[in-house]
């Protein structure tokens, strides 16, 4: 595959899992979780409810920001999606930019422009 190709995503939900700063080999703070997203979509004109969880990680200066978050945050999480690993072909988003939309940590933000 050559060029740049597209891959952002952008969710908001609830934080359901804050894993614990670990650290990478080269020192660099990495950070599980997962999010959970239910919504009302309008899908070949019918309105339906949907729901998926999906697995986060964070990376540097946005995983000392999300181990912070406490479980049951709101917050809005863009960044790509990649696979967990090379046996496990699940999707994880990685992310970018944290944006928390209620709660103690209303207008923390992070992101890769800071």
């Amino acid at each position: 595959m050559q060029g740049l190709v597209r891959n952002s995503f952008e969710i908001d939900g609830v934080l359901t899992e804050v894993g614990q700063v670990r650290f990478s080999p080269g020192g660099v703070p990495v950070l599980a979780g997962r999010i959970e997203h239910r919504s009302r979509q309008i899908e070949a004109g019918v309105a339906r409810e949907v729901g998926v969880e999906l697995q986060v990680v964070a990376v540097g200066d946005k995983a000392k920001i999300l181990a912070l978050a406490s479980l049951g945050s709101t917050a809005r999480l863009t960044g790509f999606l990649a696979a967990k690993s090379l046996r496990s072909r699940a999707p994880v988003l990685h992310i970018d930019t944290i944006e928390f939309l209620e709660g103690t940590n209303n207008g923390i933000q992070a992101s890769n422009e800071a």
